[in-house]
């Protein structure tokens, strides 16, 4: 694993013709702003070669061929004359063929191969070894025109804010893949891997590319391990097994949804983006998955299937199941996001812990209600404690992030659970009912021994109508009732380890 140059840039010489006398071109700027950004990442110069004099008539001669062997990586600079231009294909073709004669196509589960997008192509264009490969989109397309809008280096723009962030993306990725293929540890087709945890960041639509990728640049600085780790395919049945297989290897997923559906693959009702959500909510249930969605809170769509969508993701309990769903700023949400990542490893070490608390004969109920019901729940809390169980009470003092983790804390340390409602509203009241749907995304991992609702007084017509399969009900809006709390400690004493 020796090489002579570190990067390699194949690319069609008409796409860094500068559109304007004395302007630099764009393959020209990119190499040198990438040489900068990697010497600081590397903390020693990199060596990027490009051919600068090659044209589309001569011959693809020895001194290519003469790298293309003594190279760690390669950076195709995707564009309509790439894609048709023959010399940009052997570049390619060349490298890809030495890469599998010496067993090196990735290291570390990392392709040697970059995908540079300068200009938009359809996938279907792409030589097939780069169509599997997420890529490094330099362009956004206008939500208005469809039109795509390249980044580049001019200053003033939006565009160049968003070249500067993509660059450094794609200097990261590559200084990481560097020091792997330095390192003595360094295999063929295994080697070493981030050490965090593995976190499923589901594809978005078009809209949200940047704010994506800015959740994914603070992810891979944590040195947490992503996926998809290639593009996703485009039929279902491939599509269903590689959404299915990344989220079996994850702790968490996260979901970041705009005002577009986004792309339906052949085969599918439904988008990617979609079907992402709700393949995660089924790895909720099943497996305890912890998920985050995010919902840009100025979100309006023309679209009717993402106006049902977002209805289907702000209301119904199935689609936010595991989840805690967000509708704030991008920033705020990546607070949120960081807190949850550092409370992983908190959360696991406390579960493992659950089991001896049981066993010892201590049995935690959390008694959740609203501030305006606490001094009400008291009674509750002593009749239960008086019947031998442990009671944990919700915090009300602190921030609101605080009051939050705490909240998801007891859900999963408790080992069985009742909501009291006498004041609360009844959208409070289901909110904290959906709770337990979501406790598996907070870190739980075994069923809790009970779960309860217990309306205490005033009488509404609400509460007396009041039903739920995930919670038996007990109704005492006559006054505390022991009688009604009686079906709830029977329960706990008729489990395991409850008795």
């Amino acid at each position: 694993m020796s090489f002579d140059s570190d990067v390699f840039i194949s690319y069609a010489h008409i796409d860094n013709q500068p559109l304007t006398p004395g302007e630099e071109g764009w393959i020209t700027h990119l190499h040198r702003a990438l040489g900068v950004r990697l010497a600081q990442l590397l903390g020693e110069e990199p060596r990027i070669w490009r051919d600068p004099k090659i044209q589309g008539n001569d011959y693809f001669d020895t001194a290519i061929l003469d790298k293309l062997p003594k190279t760690a990586l390669l950076i195709s600079v995707i564009s309509p004359r790439y894609l048709k231009s023959d010399w940009c294909r052997k570049e390619l073709e060349e490298f890809s063929q030495l890469a599998e004669r010496y067993d090196l196509v990735e290291v570390g589960n990392k392709a040697r191969l970059f995908k540079v997008v300068k200009t938009p192509v359809p996938l279907d264009r792409y030589p097939e070894r780069l169509q599997r490969l997420l890529g490094y989109d330099f362009f956004r397309v206008d939500p208005d025109s469809g039109r795509p809008i390249e980044f580049g280096p001019a200053a003033g723009t939006d565009e160049t804010r968003k070249y500067w962030a993509r660059l450094d993306d794609l200097a990261y990725d590559i200084c990481q893949l560097l020091e792997q293929i330095k390192s003595p540890a360094a295999g063929t087709a295994t080697g070493p891997a981030p050490s965090g945890p593995t976190v499923y960041l589901a594809e978005t639509s078009v809209d949200l590319t940047g704010e994506r990728d800015a959740i994914r640049r603070e992810l891979l600085e944590r040195n947490y391990r992503l996926v998809p780790e290639e593009r996703l395919p485009l039929t279902v049945e491939e599509l269903r097994s590689a959404i299915g297989a990344d989220l079996a290897r994850s702790v968490l997923s996260v979901h970041l949804i705009g005002s577009r559906y986004g792309v339906v693959p052949e085969g599918a009702e439904t988008s990617i983006i979609d079907l992402q959500n709700s393949m995660a909510a089924q790895r909720s249930r099943a497996a305890g998955l912890r998920r985050l969605i995010w919902i840009r809170p100025d979100s309006v769509s023309e679209e009717l299937r993402q106006k049902t969508f977002l209805d289907h993701l702000r209301t119904d309990p199935e689609a936010q199941l595991g989840a805690e769903l967000y509708q704030t700023s991008i920033e705020d949400f990546s607070a949120a996001l960081r807190q949850r990542l550092e409370s992983l490893a908190k959360k696991e070490l406390a579960v493992a812990q659950e089991p001896a608390q049981v066993a010892d004969g201590v049995v935690r109920i959390y008694l959740i209600c609203d501030r305006e019901d606490y001094e009400a729940a008291k009674v509750l809390d002593d009749y239960l404690y008086g019947q031998g169980f442990e009671v944990i009470l919700p915090l009300f003092e602190g921030d609101e992030v605080a009051v939050r983790e705490d909240h998801q804390e007891s859900l999963c340390l408790c080992d069985a659970a009742i909501i009291y409602c006498g004041t609360a509203s009844e959208v409070w009241l289901r909110g904290k009912l959906r709770d337990f749907l979501k406790a598996p995304g907070f870190g739980r991992q075994r069923p809790m021994l009970a779960r309860a609702v217990y309306l205490g007084e005033p009488a509404r017509p609400d509460k007396e109508r009041f039903r739920s399969r995930e919670a038996m009900v007990c109704q005492a809006m006559g006054g505390f009732s022991e009688e009604a709390l009686q079906p709830f400690i029977d329960e706990l004493k008729r489990k395991p380890g409850g008795g």
